[in-house]
């Protein structure tokens, strides 16, 4: 069974391809159909997103699509990036940038408030428009400096406290156990073959 994951971020078609390919799942992405479109974000939540993504892709390509919408949430920036997350730092999707802002906004913050979640929501749609979304999210905090060389966007910065390690510090494995859209991805495979009619 084929799923197309509505995304061109290898660093997230790598990491649904490991979890998908463990079910049995062939995962193919945007980054195997150049002319595929890429929808608009206009929505203000993780889930609108997703749920945008999920059915402009699965119209397009008459076939089951699975989209994601995730970032990160710093509650002393009263939840900035939030959705911004990806474009943070300005249009270009720099992970560089975004860490080296992130950081500048979070200069003179002490450890007790430097408290964050990583949220990622979900949305399988078929090409009839239905929708399954889910959420799952990913507690921590943000260190005052790149720490780990693993995973990609905020990982460098995202220490998972009970651990005392960043999520670049953690093998893929490791992260996909913990991580959010690990945590989402578990929430959908419980609903994943009766939601697709398998």
């Amino acid at each position: 069974m084929k799923i197309i994951v509505a995304t061109r971020n290898p660093g997230k078609v790598n990491e649904f391809k490991e979890m998908l390919g463990r079910l049995g799942y062939d995962v193919e992405s945007l980054l195997d159909y150049e002319t595929a479109p890429e929808t608009d974000e206009t929505g203000s939540t993780f889930e609108e997103n997703a749920e945008l993504k999920s059915r402009e892709a699965a119209a397009y390509f008459g076939h089951a699509v699975l989209s994601d919408d995730s970032g990160l949430e710093v509650d002393a920036l009263d939840g900035a990036p939030g959705v911004y997350s990806a474009r943070f730092a300005g249009e270009k999707k720099s992970d560089e940038a975004n860490n080296a802002l992130l950081l500048e906004k979070l200069a003179g913050v002490p450890t007790e408030k430097r408290t964050a979640r990583f949220v990622c929501a979900l949305s399988l749609a078929k090409p009839s428009g239905e929708t399954l979304t889910v959420r799952g999210t990913m507690e921590g905090a943000i260190g005052f400096e790149r720490q780990g060389t693993n995973g990609f966007g905020y990982d460098p910065l995202f220490i998972i406290p009970s651990l005392n390690q960043t999520a670049a510090e953690l093998t893929k494995s490791e992260k996909a156990s913990i991580s959010h859209r690990g945590q989402a991805l578990r929430k959908l495979e419980l609903a994943l073959t009766t939601f697709l009619g398998e």
